[in-house]
C-alpha cells in the first residue's frame, strides 16, 4: 500500500506473529517457536495456524501454500530480519485475520519488504506535537476529551458488534459547528509533523548524515552507508559491475576486519538503486571501554571512497560472484526474473538484475572497474545511516565530520561549474573536442574558469533514473497479451496481474487518509475471498492482493496474485476477478469499515505505547525506504496522532471511491477507458500429474487466460452478506458455571513439597501448576507495552505416529487449523473476533510437540480474550471433513512437489538414508496419506491433549493478579482428562547401521541450468546429554573426569566472574555444541568458501532434540556440478580436522562474543522469553530448571576449549556414521561433472520477500 511514513513496530507487536528466537542451547524446537525448515533438513508442515485471522506465515487469502521446506535455513543478515512495521503492525494484529504483515506489507498483502507500506506503515503514531494537536483542534473546533465512542453498526449490517474506539477521541463535530469542504481540504493539506529525534545534516563535500537515538537493543548501534548506485546505472558492458565493487571493496577492507573482535558484524548487498555496506556494532569494547563508533566510521569511509582494487583481490571476488550466481539461479530467482521483465519492459529494470550477467563479469579487469567507482562513488552520492544508543549527538556529528570531512572522490576536485545544461555531471560523459570547444567540458582550466572552485557533483534528483509507463485510465497504449513462463521445475499454477501507478508521497494528512481509506478497503477484499475457503476442494490455493511502493523499482505497485493446482486455474481466476469486482461494485459496507478503522485505531494506539521497544536496524530501514519514496518520517507518537485526525474524516463514500480506482485495472479489465495492466505473467508447469494417467503435458495459451478474466468478471454479483460477531466466546455465566463445576485452584507443583507457588526473584519467572494438571509458567516484563505473549506446549508430536498412522498428528494439526471453527463459532466468527482483540495466533507441530502461540494487546480485557480462545480450541475444538480433505491435498501437493525441488529433494534423500526411513521426520508419502481418515487425525492430536502433558508459558506486561485471574478461570476449567504417557507411545528412533550403499548418494534433477548443493550429517547427542539407546552421555563424562586428572589454567571468564562447574551442568551439552557450532561455521567458511573457492555458501547446523534421545548436525553447501564433490570432501576435512588443527583461544572467545550478545539482544523480547521458559515443569525434559536461565551467561562465559573437545567426541564423524546426499541439477542429469573448472570464491543477497526480491545479491558475509 502505499508506503506511509511510519516507523516500524516493536519486534514482538501485538500484531506481529512470533519470531523464531535465535537457537538456544536450550530453547527447544517448540519453545523456540515454529521451526519451519528446521536447521536440521527437517520439513515443517506447510504453515497455517490455526485460525485464519492468526496465521502466522501467510498473507494468502487462503491456506497459503507454504513449502515444507527441508533445505537448510541460511544465516540471516540484521537488514533481512524484517519485522512488522508500522501500523503494519496494525495490519498483523488488528488484521490478523485479514492476513498478517510479511515484511512490511500489512495483511492482505505479499511478503515483500517493497511494501513496507500503507498502513503497514501506517503505524500511526501518537503525538505529543502542536501540529498534531492543531490539525485537530482546527477539524472540530472542540477540545480533545476522553470519550467512550460506540460505532453504529448501520441499517445493513444489524449484527456488527459495535467496536470501539481509543480513549482519546475526539468529539464528533455537530451540524453547527461543521467545517465545509473547502475549509476541510484546506486542513488536510496540512503537512505531517517530522521525526523530533531524527537528526538530518550534510557535509561540505555533500555527504548527507542521518542520526537516531534509539535504546533497542542496549549498547549497541547501527551504521549503514547507502551509495545511490546499483545495477541501473550500469551500461551495456558493466552488467553486475556495481556488485562487483561491493564484493571488492567490502571484503578487501582491513579496517572492517579488525572490527571482528569486538563483537561487531557487518555486511553489504547490492539492489536496482543502491548498495549498502551495514556495521552492527557495540557502542564500546568489551575489555577496555573505548568507543567504536570513530573505528566503525573510519571502517565505512574505507570501504566506500578508499578500496584497494587489487588483481589479486578483483580475480577472488569474481570467482566468488560467478559461485554466487550458480547459487542464486533457482527456480524462484528465474520466476522473480520474469515477473520484473514483463512489469518493467519499457525500462532498463527489465534486464539490469544485480548479479550481473556471466559472459561480462569474466572480462573486466581492475581499471575498469575502478572507473565505474570514479563515476558514483563519492559523498555527494552517499547516505550514512546512525541509529541506536547514541547519547551525545554532538559528538558523533564531529566523530562524522573528522572521518568524512576530506573525502573526496578520485577525480572531484578537477571538476569545474559547467555551463552546459547537463550539469557538472557532463564532464564525465563529454565528447572528445577540439581544444577549443573542449575546455567547458572537459573540465580543462582556462582563464575564464581558473577563479572558480572546484564544484561538487550531486547525486541524480530521480532514483531509480528510469522512465515508466503507467497504467492510468485514459493513457492510450496498446493492452499487452498475457505472458506465459513454462518450466519443468515449477509445480502449481500461479497467475500475476500488475498495475503500475506514480509514487503518491505521504507528506500531508491528505496523503495518509488515502493511504488509510486504502487500507480498509483492500483489508475487507482479503477477509472476503477467505470465506470462499469454507469448500471442500476451492479451485485456488492463495489469492493475494498487494498495494505497496517500491523504492527500489520507483513505482507503487498493484498485484493480483493467483495460486492453484494447474487443473482449477481457469477457476481460480474466476473466483479472484469475481471477488474483486464484487467490492469494487458494491464497495465495503459501514460495519466493514467500521470494524477495520477500530483495528487500526487499536493497534495504532499499541504501537504508540511501544516507541522504546522498536529494533535500531527496523527504524533504520523504514528511514531509508522513506526517503527513497519521499514521505515524511514520524515516529510512532506523532503517527498515531495523525491517524486519530484523519480517521474521523473519513467517510464510507470516500473509501468506496478510493478503494475502487485501485482495483479498476482487474474490475473494468477489457472496457475501452480501463487502465491496461502493466502486465499480466503466469507461470506454469511443464508437466502434471494426472491420477490414473501420470506425468501429462500441461498446454496453456495467452487467450485463454483472457477469456478466463472476463468470464470471471461476467458472473453475476450479490452484496456482501453480514457477519454477527461475538465479543466474547465464553460468557460470564457460562464461566460461572464451569467454574463451579470443575473448582479450579493451584496446587503443589511436585508431590514432594507442599509448595503452591515457586517465584524466582533473579529472573521473576514464577511456576504454578493447575488441579487438573496444567503447568504454568509467567514472567512479568516492560519489554514490550501492555503486549503479551503466550505458548501452550504438547509432548507427543509426530514422533508419536506408528507405522499405521504415518502422518496423522501434522494432517490432524493442519486439519484443526484449516477448520479454524471452535464451540457454535464460525470460521470467521473467530477471525473477526480475533481481528477486534488484536489476537494472532499459530498452531503446529513438530517431531516432538504440538504448540499453540497467542500474541496479544492487554488492553480492552485482550488477555482475557486469548485465553478464551485457548480454552475453546482445548474444550471445543471443531472436526470438519472439508478442513481434514484440503490438510491432506496440501501435504499430497507438497510430496509431489519435492522433485522439483534440487535442496528440498537432496536433503529429503538424506533424511530417510540417515534415519531408516523413518518418515516421521520427512512429508508424509502419498500412500501414507491414503490411509489416513479425519477420526484417526483427531485421535492423534486429542490423545496428546491431556492436563500433565500440556505446559503453558505466558510473557507480558501485565500484572500477577491479571494472568492468575486468566489462568484459573480459562486453564483451571480445562478438563482433566487422562491418557497414556506419549513416551510409552513412541516408536523406536535409530541411524542407520553402518556398512550400506546410502550412506553416500546422489539425486539428478533435469534443469535447463546446472547447479548443485549437498548436505553431510551425522548424529549428535540431544540437548541435555542423551544419546541413541537411552545412553546418558554425563555417566561417560565423570568417568573420563574420574580417570583422567584434568589440569588446565584456571583463567577467569570474559568478566572476571566465577566460573561453574559447566561439566556437571545440564546444559553442558547445549553451551559447548553451541560454540562449537559457531567456530566449525568460522572454519568453514575462511576454508571451503574464502581459501579454496569451491562454494558461496556453507553452514554448520545442530538439531538438538528436547525429549527424544537423539540429535544431529547438518552441513549444507551450495556448489558447481564439478565441484561439488571436492566441496563435500573439503567440509568433511574441517568437521574433522579439529584434532589436527585444535580450536585457540581466540576463536572460543570470538564464539562466546557471538552468542552471548545474541542472549543479550534477545533477553529484550517477550518471544525469546517463552523459549527460555519452555519445559521449565516438563516431566519429559526433567534437566531443564531455573538455573539453566540464570546461569546462562557464566556458562557461556566459563566453557574452556577442553570442555568443547569433550563435546566434540560426542559428535559422529567418523566414515560409518557420516551420511551425505549430493544434488545436481542440468541438462544432461547424471552426466560425468568431474571435469575441471578456474576455482571459485564466493561473496555478497539482502532482505528478500515478495516480487522480485531474490534478484538483490546476497550478502556479502
Amino acid at each position: 500500500m502505499a508506503s506511509a511514513p511510519f516507523p516500524p513496530v516493536a519486534a514482538s507487536a501485538a500484531s506481529a506473529p512470533p519470531r523464531v528466537a535465535p537457537r538456544h542451547p536450550f530453547a527447544s524446537a517448540a519453545a523456540a517457536g515454529r521451526r519451519s525448515s528446521s536447521l536440521s533438513l527437517r520439513p515443517a508442515a506447510p504453515r497455517r495456524p490455526v485460525l485464519l485471522p492468526l496465521r502466522s506465515s501467510s498473507s494468502a487469502v487462503v491456506a497459503a501454500n507454504n513449502t515444507l521446506r527441508c533445505a537448510h535455513r541460511r544465516a540471516v543478515s540484521p537488514r533481512s530480519r524484517r519485522r512488522a512495521q508500522g501500523l503494519g503492525a496494525a495490519a498483523a494484529s488488528a488484521w490478523g485475520p485479514v492476513g498478517e504483515e510479511k515484511g512490511g506489507c500489512l495483511s492482505c498483502f505479499p511478503r515483500s519488504r517493497r511494501g513496507r507500506s500503507g498502513l503497514a506503515r501506517l503505524a500511526p503514531c501518537a503525538l505529543p506535537h502542536a501540529s498534531g494537536v492543531s490539525f485537530r483542534s482546527r477539524l472540530s473546533g472542540s477540545k480533545v476529551r476522553p470519550s467512550h465512542i460506540l460505532h453504529a453498526a448501520g441499517p445493513d449490517e444489524p449484527h456488527v458488534a459495535s467496536p470501539t474506539w481509543s480513549d482519546t477521541s475526539l468529539d464528533t463535530p455537530d451540524m453547527d459547528h461543521a467545517i465545509s469542504k473547502e475549509e476541510l481540504e484546506d486542513v488536510l493539506n496540512t503537512p505531517l509533523p517530522e521525526h523530533p529525534k531524527l537528526i538530518r545534516g550534510q557535509l561540505k563535500n555533500g555527504l548527507r548524515y542521518l542520526i537516531l537515538p534509539n535504546k533497542v537493543p542496549a549498547n549497541r548501534f547501527e551504521a549503514h552507508m547507502e551509495v545511490h548506485v546499483g545495477s541501473i546505472d550500469e551500461e551495456e558492458d558493466e552488467q553486475g559491475i556495481a556488485h562487483m565493487i561491493e564484493h571488492v571493496a567490502f571484503l578487501g577492507s582491513k579496517k572492517r576486519e579488525k572490527l571482528l573482535g569486538t563483537g561487531a558484524r557487518s555486511n553489504a548487498y547490492t539492489d536496482f538503486h543502491h548498495t549498502v555496506f551495514h556495521i552492527h556494532s557495540p557502542t564500546k569494547t568489551k575489555e577496555y571501554g573505548e568507543d567504536l563508533l570513530p573505528s566503525v566510521l573510519d571502517a565505512l569511509n574505507e570501504i566506500a571512497f578508499h578500496p584497494k582494487f587489487s588483481s589479486s583481490r578483483v580475480e577472488k571476488e569474481r570467482r566468488a560472484i560467478l559461485s554466487e550466481l550458480q547459487m542464486m539461479n533457482t527456480i524462484e530467482y528465474r520466476v522473480d526474473c520474469q515477473l520484473l521483465q514483463h512489469l518493467h519492459s519499457e525500462n532498463k529494470l527489465s534486464n539490469r538484475f544485480p548479479i550481473g550477467l556471466e559472459e561480462q563479469i569474466h572480462k573486466w579487469d581492475p581499471d575498469k572497474i575502478r572507473r565505474f567507482h570514479e563515476r558514483w562513488y563519492y559523498p555527494a552520492n552517499a547516505t550514512l545511516y546512525l541509529v541506536g544508543e547514541i547519547d551525545d549527538i554532538p559528538r558523533a556529528v564531529r566523530e562524522i565530520e573528522a572521518v568524512f570531512e576530506h573525502t573526496l572522490s578520485e577525480n572531484e576536485g578537477n571538476l569545474v561549474p559547467s555551463s552546459s545544461p547537463f550539469g557538472a555531471m557532463a564532464s564525465l560523459f563529454a565528447p572528445k573536442l577540439p581544444s577549443g570547444f573542449a575546455a567547458n567540458l572537459s573540465g580543462e582550466k582556462s582563464p575564464a574558469t581558473d577563479k572558480i572552485k572546484p564544484m561538487k557533483r550531486e547525486r541524480q534528483a530521480v532514483r531509480p533514473p528510469v522512465e515508466h509507463k503507467w497504467s492510468l485510465p485514459g493513457v492510450a497504449q496498446d493492452a499487452k497479451p498475457p505472458a506465459i513462463f513454462q518450466h519443468e521445475l515449477i509445480q502449481s499454477f500461479s497467475i500475476n496481474m500488475f498495475c503500475k501507478i506514480p509514487v503518491s508521497k505521504v507528506q500531508t494528512y491528505k496523503d495518509l487518509r488515502s493511504v488509510l481509506m486504502k487500507r480498509i478497503f483492500l483489508s475487507a477484499l482479503h477477509f472476503r475471498i477467505n470465506t470462499r475457503y469454507k469448500s471442500s476442494n476451492p479451485p485456488f490455493t492463495s489469492v493475494e492482493l498487494d498495494h505497496s511502493d517500491s523504492g527500489r523499482e520507483g513505482c507503487t505497485v498493484t498485484t493480483l496474485t493467483v495460486t492453484a493446482e494447474p487443473q482449477n486455474w481457469r477457476s481460480a481466476i474466476k473466483v479472484a476477478v469475481h471477488e474483486v469486482r464484487r467490492l469494487k461494485e458494491f464497495g465495503v459496507t459501514m460495519g466493514e469499515m467500521t470494524r477495520y478503522m477500530d483495528a487500526l485505531i487499536k493497534d495504532s494506539e499499541q504501537l504508540a505505547m511501544m516507541i522504546d521497544s522498536v529494533p535500531s536496524v527496523d527504524n533504520l530501514d523504514f528511514i531509508m525506504e522513506s526517503d527513497a519514496l519521499g514521505h515524511t518520517v514520524m515516529d510512532q507518537l506523532q503517527g498515531h496522532e495523525s491517524l486519530l485526525a484523519v480517521a474521523e474524516t473519513v467517510t464510507l463514500e470516500e473509501v468506496n471511491t478510493v478503494g475502487a480506482e485501485v482495483l479498476e485495472f482487474i474490475s473494468d479489465f477489457g472496457k475501452p477507458n480501463a487502465p491496461l495492466p502493466a502486465a499480466i505473467v503466469a507461470c506454469v508447469p511443464r508437466m502434471v500429474h494426472v491420477d490414473g494417467v501420470g506425468e501429462t503435458e500441461f498446454e496453456i495459451y495467452p487467450e485463454e487466460i483472457t477469456e478466463a478474466i472476463k468470464a470471471g468478471l461476467e458472473e453475476p454479483i450479490y452484496p456482501e452478506p453480514e457477519l454477527e460477531v461475538p465479543k466474547e466466546l465464553i460468557t460470564q455465566s457460562e464461566l460461572d458455571e464451569l467454574k463451579l463445576q470443575h473448582k479450579p485452584s493451584f496446587v503443589p507443583l511436585t508431590k514432594e513439597e507442599n509448595v503452591v507457588k515457586v517465584f524466582d526473584s533473579e529472573t521473576g519467572i514464577a511456576q504454578r501448576r493447575l488441579s487438573n494438571g496444567i503447568s504454568v509458567n509467567y514472567k512479568i516484563t516492560q519489554n514490550e507495552a501492555r503486549v503479551g505473549v503466550m505458548r501452550l506446549i504438547v509432548g507427543g508430536g509426530r514422533a508419536t505416529e506408528d507405522s499405521e498412522s504415518k502422518g496423522s498428528v501434522i494432517v490432524g494439526v493442519r486439519t484443526l487449523s484449516e477448520g479454524g471453527c471452535v464451540g457454535n463459532f464460525s470460521r470467521e466468527q473467530v477471525e473477526l473476533f480475533c481481528v477486534n482483540n488484536l489476537i494472532n495466533c499459530s498452531l503446529e507441530s513438530n517431531e516432538e510437540f504440538i504448540f499453540m502461540e497467542f500474541r496479544f494487546a492487554l488492553r480492552d480485557n485482550g488477555m482475557r480474550a486469548a485465553f478464551q480462545l485457548l480454552h475453546m480450541v482445548l474444550e471445543h475444538n471443531v472436526w470438519l471433513e472439508d478442513a481434514f480433505d484440503r490438510a491432506t491435498q496440501l501435504y499430497l501437493s507438497y510430496y509431489r512437489s519435492i522433485p522439483k525441488s534440487l535442496e528440498r529433494s537432496t536433503a529429503h534423500k538424506l533424511m530417510l538414508a540417515m534415519l531408516n526411513h523413518d518418515e516421521r521426520f520427512v512429508e508424509p508419502s502419498p500412500h501414507s496419506l491414503q490411509k489416513l481418515t479425519l477420526q484417526s487425525v483427531k485421535d492423534a492430536v486429542m490423545n496428546q491433549f491431556v492436563g500433565g502433558n500440556m505446559e503453558v508459558s505466558i510473557v507480558g506486561d501485565f500484572t500477577e493478579e491479571e494472568v492468575e485471574s486468566c489462568v484459573l478461570d480459562y486453564l483451571g476449567t480445562v478438563r482433566a482428562a487422562s491418557s497414556p504417557s506419549t513416551e510409552e507411545r513412541i516408536e523406536k528412533i535409530s541411524f542407520r547401521p553402518f556398512p550400506s550403499d546410502v550412506h553416500f548418494q546422489q539425486v539428478y534433477i533435469k534443469d535447463t541450468d546446472e547447479r548443485a548443493c549437498a548436505y553431510i550429517a551425522g548424529p549428535a547427542p540431544n540437548r541435555w546429554g542423551f544419546a541413541t539407546e537411552g545412553n546418558d552421555l554425563f555417566n561417560v563424562i565423570q568417568r573420563s573426569d574420574a580417570d583422567a586428572e584434568i589440569s588446565e589454567p584456571v583463567n577467569l571468564d570474559l568478566t572476571g566472574k566465577r566460573r561453574i562447574d559447566v561439566r556437571s551442568h545440564p546444559l553442558f551439552f547445549g553451551i559447548t555444541l553451541s560454540l562449537l557450532a559457531e567456530i566449525i561455521n568460522s572454519r568453514l567458511f575462511t576454508t571451503v568458501r574464502d581459501s579454496m573457492g569451491l562454494t558461496y555458501d556453507v553452514s554448520f547446523e545442530l538439531n538438538l532434540f528436547d525429549k527424544l534421545d537423539l540429535g544431529w548436525y547438518v552441513i549444507a553447501v551450495t556448489s558447481t556440478p564439478s565441484k561439488v564433490h571436492k566441496a563435500v570432501d573439503a567440509c568433511k576435512g574441517v568437521l574433522r580436522g579439529l584434532h589436527s588443527s585444535r580450536i585457540v583461544e581466540r576463536e572460543l572467545d570470538r564464539a562466546k562474543r557471538t552468542l552471548l550478545m545474541k542472549h543479550e539482544a534477545e533477553t529484550k523480547t517477550n518471544a525469546y522469553w517463552l523459549g527460555l521458559l519452555a519445559h521449565l515443569q516438563s516431566s519429559s525434559v526433567p534437566r531443564k530448571d531455573v538455573s539453566c536461565i540464570k546461569e546462562l551467561t557464566t556458562l557461556y562465559e566459563s566453557a574452556t576449549i577442553e570442555d568443547l573437545y569433550l563435546a566434540y567426541e560426542h559428535l559422529k564423524v567418523d566414515d560409518s556414521s557420516l551420511f551425505a546426499c549430493i544434488g545436481i541439477a542440468g541438462a544432461e542429469s547424471g552426466e560425468d561433472t568431474n571435469d575441471e573448472e578456474p576455482d571459485m570464491d564466493l561473496h555478497g543477497m539482502a532482505p528478500m520477500g515478495g516480487r522480485g526480491f531474490s534478484t538483490m545479491t546476497r550478502p556479502t558475509t
